[in-house]
């Protein structure tokens, strides 16, 4: 739900203001990284966080259980590594 909605526009150098009650509100701090997502008219935002130690195990059980149905072997991760960094 949005709970309010602001205008916003591009400078000629592209930069976006983001207003400062949604920084506030998202805790929004100079420097901080987004990945950026575009679509038909659409342009997403989502501010890049370190995931908490929870969080990070929910991924990594994801990530495991993953590897296991698709009988992905620790020798298969390897080899993907060593292809990639010859690229």
């Amino acid at each position: 739900m949005v709970d309010k909605i602001e205008v916003t526009s591009i400078s000629s150098r592209g930069q976006v203001v983001i207003p400062q009650e949604i920084r506030e509100r998202l805790n929004i701090h100079s420097g901080e990284k987004f990945v950026i997502i575009g679509e038909a008219n659409t342009i997403l935002l989502k501010k890049l966080e370190m995931p908490s130690f929870n969080e990070f195990e929910k991924i990594l059980k994801k990530t495991r259980e993953f590897a296991k149905e698709k009988n992905i072997k620790e020798s298969d991760v390897e080899e993907a590594i060593k292809r990639a960094r010859k690229k």
